[in-house]
């Protein structure tokens, strides 16, 4: 039976690195696996899914304007999908999630979202909350607090002189150089200073 997963966590967890030994895994078996993509996300490239080991997979770039079940569905017609898998989905909108429901109920293929939980001002992604609402299964992948050996489940964005940016743009883009993965109370007291 198939049914709609997100595996959340905080930055610099591995969620990308998760995805791709999944669709590896799924296609060593023969099966095969549509793999998708923001657009806004173009940091290595864009249609790519770069995890921060180094591994690497073309996918499919999507915008938020574009009709999820539609452009499933019409693959899925041309060759079989037995999975659809997306990288940074808490860049989808509300309506994208609840189109991925209806890949899993209508066409009955598994999707497998991967995506922060929570943007750096502490609020839910709109495409994070609606996955946290209907997903049938919610698996959190773990990281550790850089400030302390707790599990990080929050991210502060920093400046370019490495001081915690407190408000701006939800969305910006970047890694390891732009964001801190850090537990609850750390990222209290970052936000506080």
């Amino acid at each position: 039976m198939a049914s709609l997963y997100f595996y959340f966590s905080s930055m610099d967890s591995g969620k990308s690195t998760y995805l791709l030994q999944s669709a590896h895994n799924y296609e060593s078996a023969g099966k095969r696996v549509l793999v998708l993509t923001p657009g806004i996300d173009d940091r290595y490239g864009m249609g790519k899914v770069t995890s921060r080991i180094g591994l690497q997979k073309e996918a499919l770039a999507i915008s938020a304007r574009d009709d999820l079940l539609e452009q499933i569905g019409q693959q899925h017609k041309e060759n079989r999908l037995s999975c659809i898998m997306i990288d940074e989905s808490q860049f989808l909108s509300e309506q994208q999630v609840w189109q991925l429901s209806n890949v899993v109920d209508q066409l009955g293929i598994p999707v497998l979202c991967f995506g922060l939980r929570t943007d750096a001002f502490g609020e839910a992604f709109p495409g994070s909350k609606v996955l946290l609402a209907i997903a049938d299964e919610l698996c959190e992948i773990k990281s550790i607090c850089k400030k302390c050996e707790k599990k990080a489940s929050m991210q502060v964005r920093l400046d370019g002189g490495g001081n915690v940016v407190k408000s701006g743009n939800v969305v910006q883009i970047g890694g390891n150089d732009s964001y801190l993965s850090v537990c609850r109370k750390h990222y209290k007291a970052l936000m506080a200073d």
